[in-house]
Order: C-alpha cells, then sequence, then structure tokens
C-alpha cells in the first residue's frame, strides 16, 4: 500500500497507540492521587482520642508540702513524688514516625530524654520501673536512671536493654514477683500480669510471641527488637494512700486480689478492640478488684504524636492495629454513668497534679 492509504493506516495506528498511551497515563495518575489520598488519611490524620475532654484537669495551682504528685508525659510515663522521693514509671521520651516504626531501626532520642526530664522536673530519681521491655516502655529507661541516678527496676529482658546501652550493674535491679520493695515512704509492688492481645496476628507474633531479651540489646535496632519481657502491674502503697498502675489493658484472673487502691492508673491502648466481655472483665480484675474510687486513663495517646502540646489520637492506620478509640469511650463513659461515685480525670502534660494531699 502507497501513498494516501499508507498514510491513513499509519496515522490511525498512531492515533490508536497515542490514545493507550494517554489512557495509561490517566490511570496511573489515578493511581497515584489515590495512594496520596490514602496516605494522607492514613499517616496524615489522627483519630479522636478515647477520653472525654470533660475528664481533663489542670496542674495543682497549690501544693501543700508533703503531697504525694503525679505528672503524666504520655503514654505510661508517669512522675510520682511526695517532696522527699521521686520515681518513675517508664521514662519513655523518644518519638518516632511511622517509617521508622515500620521499617527502620530506633534508637534512644537523647536530646528528647534530657528536655522531658527537665519539662518534668526531675533532675533526681529513686527508681525507673518500665511496666514492660516494649520499645515504647522500656527503651529510654536505662538513660533516665543514667541521667538520675536512680536505679533501673524491671524483668531480665529490661536488664538486657540496660546492659545494652552500658549502664552499670550497680544500678539494675531485677523485679521479684509480689515482692514488696522500699524506696523512702513508698511500698512498691510488681505484680506478673498479661499485655494486651493485638487482634492483628502478625503484630501480635511480633510482639508478643518469643517474648525474653536474652542478650544486651544494642541499638539501633528494629522496634520489634524490643520484646515483651515480663508486664507488670505496679501497686503502690504510701501513708497518704495506695494506687495502681496497669501500664497495658491486660490481666490475669485473681491476680490483684488482696491489692486495694484508692486510684487505678487505667492503661487503655486497644481495648476498644477486644470483645465486650474483655472489657468487662478487665475492668471487674482492675478497678473492681481494687476498689478503686478514681480512674485516670493513661496509654490513649498516639505512640506518634508530638511530645509536647495537645495529646492526640493515634493515627489512622495505628488504630487498624492495635484500637478502637470510639467503643474504648463508650465503655469509659457507660462505667461512669454506672459509677456516679467514681471520678474518671485525664492529666496535664508535664505539669503536677495533687494526687493525694498532705493531712
Amino acid at each position: 500500500m502507497t501513498g494516501a492509504g499508507a498514510a491513513t493506516v499509519r496515522d490511525s495506528g498512531q492515533g490508536r497507540s497515542g490514545k493507550r498511551r494517554r489512557a495509561f497515563l490517566a490511570l496511573a495518575l489515578g493511581l497515584v492521587c489515590a495512594l496520596a489520598a490514602a496516605a494522607v488519611f492514613l499517616f496524615g490524620t489522627t483519630s479522636p482520642p478515647p477520653v472525654d475532654p470533660a475528664w481533663a484537669i489542670p496542674a495543682s495551682r497549690a501544693i501543700p508540702p508533703g503531697s504525694i504528685t503525679v505528672r503524666f508525659t504520655g503514654t505510661s510515663t508517669l512522675l510520682f513524688s511526695d517532696g522527699e522521693t521521686a520515681w518513675m514509671v517508664d521514662g519513655w521520651f523518644s518519638r518516632f514516625g511511622a517509617r521508622q516504626l515500620l521499617r527502620g531501626e530506633i534508637a534512644p532520642d537523647l536530646e528528647a530524654i534530657e528536655r522531658g526530664l527537665e519539662r518534668n522536673g526531675a533532675s533526681r530519681l529513686a527508681v525507673v520501673i518500665p511496666v514492660h521491655s516494649h520499645f515504647d516502655h522500656a527503651m529510654d529507661s536505662p538513660e533516665v536512671a543514667r541521667r538520675t541516678g536512680a536505679v533501673l527496676l524491671g524483668s531480665p529482658s529490661t536488664a538486657n536493654i540496660a546492659r545494652g546501652v552500658g549502664l552499670p550493674e550497680s544500678q539494675i535491679r531485677l523485679a521479684v514477683d509480689r515482692e514488696p520493695v522500699a524506696f523512702g515512704r513508698f511500698e512498691i509492688t510488681l505484680i506478673e500480669t498479661r499485655h494486651f492481645e493485638f487482634p492483628d496476628p502478625a503484630v501480635r507474633k511480633q510482639a508478643l510471641e518469643d517474648p525474653e531479651i536474652e542478650s544486651p540489646l544494642v541499638p539501633p535496632v528494629g522496634a520489634f527488637d524490643y520484646r515483651l519481657g515480663t508486664p507488670y502491674a505496679i501497686h503502690v502503697r504510701h501513708p497518704l494512700g495506695q494506687f495502681l498502675v496497669q501500664g497495658s489493658a491486660g490481666y490475669v484472673p485473681d491476680g490483684l486480689e488482696g491489692f486495694d487502691a484508692d486510684v487505678v492508673f487505667l492503661g487503655i491502648g486497644g481495648l476498644g478492640t477486644q470483645t465486650a466481655d474483655y472489657r468487662e472483665t478487665y475492668w471487674a480484675e482492675t478497678v473492681e478488684t481494687t476498689g478503686a474510687k478514681r480512674v485516670i486513663p493513661i496509654h490513649w495517646d498516639s505512640l506518634m504524636g508530638p511530645i509536647e502540646g495537645p495529646f492526640t489520637g493515634e493515627k489512622r492506620f495505628a488504630t487498624l492495629l492495635s484500637g478502637d478509640g470510639e467503643q474504648t469511650l463508650d465503655f469509659l463513659k457507660a462505667k461512669a454513668a454506672e459509677n456516679p461515685e467514681l471520678r474518671f480525670t485525664t492529666l496535664p502534660r508535664y505539669d503536677p497534679v495533687v494526687l493525694f494531699p498532705a493531712r
């Protein structure tokens, strides 16, 4: 074929090829836009926190000398003091983005630890106690102990985190289940318990199976290299009052029998993903068993949220793995309605709140 006929065929073929390219480019552009929108939704936004804004209380304006105060950083990092002895739960101040947590390596952020201790007014501590050995509880604890002269009290796995960053053995102490230990007028008892069960099987396997860290852990390492270790509930007796710190939403049946508490710091992370029966039993095994009259939710804010400013809920992708804030909030509100004598409060960041006033 020659002449105009051949040219027409060529033009027709080129036209079809051009249409296919344009269609492919349009499809690719649409896919990129869809992925970008999904990323913005999952990683760039946060779910509402699973607590009622009406429960928030400000810092205490006046602190009578000798009172027990508490300061809250986020997750389950708590600082307690009676004016003579100060001690800390967890001491986690580092924060990481989603990509680093899921695919990269992490290590204690020394500048963040320094700022966190300064914001808490914590220059000298008697003891630091991680509730278990995951990164968001125990990773920074050895450095907190080093900078404040504290003893690090925890499981053998927590001890190996400390050894991995060179904390002296003189500052490492292994916990003994249900053995009271005195620090000033605080009598602290660590009680072996269970961790919240992640609903996603892959995450559950990585985070909870094979729980021991059997040798010194030298960072940087993957987030899941911070194995569970032994999870603890922390019971505290003091002449001014008794309280319990339940860092993770897990329990051992009858595990807290005989441990009365005026206040329970209640870990609620992921509670909404469990069954209704599980939530009821968890409540009974912690709040009802201890006879608490005040509940302070902890471990409800985002692990990837800023370390300053207002607390935020989890990133939406994280709620798919470990949390359903709406169900958690509905459950807690129902408990508040059922128990009008029970006081629910959430704490400000860093600022002291009187937990038990001096008598």
